[in-house]
C-alpha cells in the first residue's frame, strides 16, 4: 500500500445501503458518534456545512494523532430511487415476496448463502416470515367474522360469509402502515430490489451509478491527499462497480491524490450468488487484482445482517492467483464494546448494522472516524496488516460467470 505521506485535505464519499432516508441522516450520526469518539480518544473534531453544486455532504476540521486534516464528506445519493421501489401496494409486495423467494431457491443460493453465514439469510428469511404471519392473521380475522355472519344470517343467505374477506385489505395496511416497528416491508423491498434482475443492477441505479464514477473521478484531479470511498452494505457492492468502472475508463492522473476503498458491513453475496450477477462479479475480480486502489473490508460476526468476515471475492467464486484484496478484518464487536455497550446493543439488530459509523468505547485498529478525518491514507493505516484469521474464502456461489 502507498504511504504519500500526511493527509492535509481529503475527500470522503459515501455510498449508503438501501436506505430511503434524506441523507442529512449520515451528518447527524457523524456529529453525533464523533462526539463520543472524541471524549474517548482524545481526537478534536468538529463540523461544518458543506456539499457542492446541490450535493449533500459536510466538512470536518480534525486534530487526531497530532495532525491537522480538513475532509469533505459527500453522500452519493440513491434514496430517491429506493423510495420509488418500495412505492408497490400491500398485493405488489406479496408477489415480490414469492418472486424473490423464488429466485433465491430456485436458484439454489438461499442454501449457499446459509452454509456460509446463518445471520444475513435468518435476516432475509425474516420479513418473509413476518409478512406471512401477517396475512394469515387477517385471513384468520376474515375466517372467524365469516363463520358468525353463515351462523346468524338467515339460511339461504350463509354464502355472505364470504363478504368477511373484506377485512383482509384494512388489517394488512394496519400492519403496513406499523411496519416502522417491525421493517417487514423495509426489509421485503430491499431483498427484492437486487433480486428484481436477478442480480443485475436496474438501468436507472446504473444511471446514478455513471453519475458517481464521474463525480469521485472529477475529484482525483482536485488539490487532495486521499478520496475515500466509504461503501456500508449494500453500498459496499455499488463501490466495488463503480471504482471498478472508473479504473476501467484509464489510469488515475498523474500526481492524483490516493485513492481508496473502504466497505463496511457488506452484504455482496446476497448479489453476487444470483445467476444474472455477471457484472459485479466481474468487477469483484477486477477489483481484487489492481494495484491501485487500497481496498479494506470490515465486518463483524455481532452483525447479523452482514456476511462478516467472507471474503466477498473468494466467496464468489471469482478469485484468482492474482487476487490483491480486499484485505479482511474484523471490527470484533464484542472486544472493542465495552460489556454494558454491548449488552445494550447486542439484540438491536439494525442498530448494530450501523456500527461500524459509530464510536467504539475499546478501539483497537479500525476506528471510523480516525480513518475518514485522521492524517493516514487508508492504505498506510493498515500497511503491513494481514487479514483476520478467520477469514472465509471458500467459494460457495452457484454462479461464476462475469460480463465479458
Amino acid at each position: 500500500m502507498d504511504d504519500k505521506g500526511p493527509v492535509r485535505r481529503r475527500r470522503v464519499f459515501y455510498i449508503p445501503g438501501y436506505d430511503p432516508f434524506h441523507p442529512r441522516r449520515y451528518r447527524e450520526l457523524y456529529r453525533k458518534e464523533s462526539a463520543r469518539q472524541t471524549a474517548i480518544s482524545g481526537h478534536e473534531i468538529a463540523l461544518s456545512p458543506g456539499g457542492r453544486e446541490g450535493r449533500y455532504g459536510w466538512r470536518v476540521e480534525a486534530v487526531i494523532e497530532g495532525e491537522k486534516t480538513r475532509s469533505d464528506f459527500e453522500v452519493l445519493v440513491w434514496s430517491d430511487l429506493v423510495r420509488e421501489s418500495m412505492d408497490p401496494g400491500i398485493l405488489r409486495t406479496y408477489l415480490l415476496m414469492l418472486r424473490t423467494a423464488w429466485l433465491y431457491i430456485g436458484s439454489g443460493a438461499l442454501w449457499r448463502l446459509f452454509r456460509m453465514r446463518k445471520g444475513p439469510v435468518i435476516a432475509a428469511l425474516y420479513p418473509v416470515l413476518f409478512l406471512v404471519v401477517q396475512l394469515l392473521v387477517a385471513l384468520a380475522v376474515a375466517a372467524g367474522l365469516g363463520l358468525l355472519l353463515a351462523r346468524f344470517l338467515p339460511e339461504g343467505l350463509g354464502w355472505l360469509g364470504w363478504a368477511a374477506l373484506v377485512v383482509v385489505p384494512p388489517i394488512l395496511g394496519w400492519f403496513k402502515r406499523h411496519d416502522n416497528k417491525v421493517f417487514a416491508y423495509y426489509l421485503m423491498h430491499d431483498y427484492a430490489y437486487s433480486a428484481a434482475h436477478r442480480g443485475a443492477n436496474p438501468p436507472l441505479l446504473e444511471g446514478r451509478m455513471t453519475e458517481f464514477t464521474a463525480v469521485i473521478r472529477a475529484a482525483l484531479d482536485e488539490d487532495l491527499d486521499e478520496v475515500l470511498v466509504v461503501g456500508h452494505s449494500s453500498g459496499a457492492h455499488l463501490g466495488v462497480s463503480i471504482l471498478a468502472d472508473l479504473l476501467r475508463d484509464g489510469p488515475l492522473p498523474e500526481g492524483a491524490p490516493a485513492l481508496s476503498f473502504l466497505s463496511l458491513g457488506q452484504v455482496v453475496p446476497m448479489v453476487s450468488f444470483l445467476p444474472a450477477a455477471d457484472r459485479l462479479r466481474a468487477d469483484l475480480r477486477y477489483l481484487s487484482e489492481q494495484d491501485q486502489v487500497p481496498w479494506v473490508d470490515v465486518t463483524a460476526p455481532g452483525d447479523g445482517c452482514a456476511f462478516a468476515l467472507c471474503d466477498p471475492v473468494a466467496v464468489s467464486g471469482v478469485a484468482t492467483p492474482r487476487q490483491r484484496w480486499p484485505l479482511v478484518l474484523t471490527a470484533a464487536f464484542t472486544l472493542t464494546l465495552s460489556p454494558e455497550r454491548w449488552k445494550a446493543l447486542r439484540w438491536r439488530f439494525f442498530r448494530l448494522h450501523f456500527q461500524y459509523l459509530c464510536a467504539f468505547d475499546r478501539v483497537r485498529d479500525y476506528d471510523y472516524f480516525a480513518i475518514t478525518a485522521g492524517p493516514r491514507t487508508l492504505g498506510a493505516r493498515f500497511a503491513g496488516r494481514a487479514a483476520t484469521p478467520s477469514r472465509i474464502a471458500r467459494p460457495l456461489s452457484p454462479y461464476r460467470s462475469v460480463a465479458a
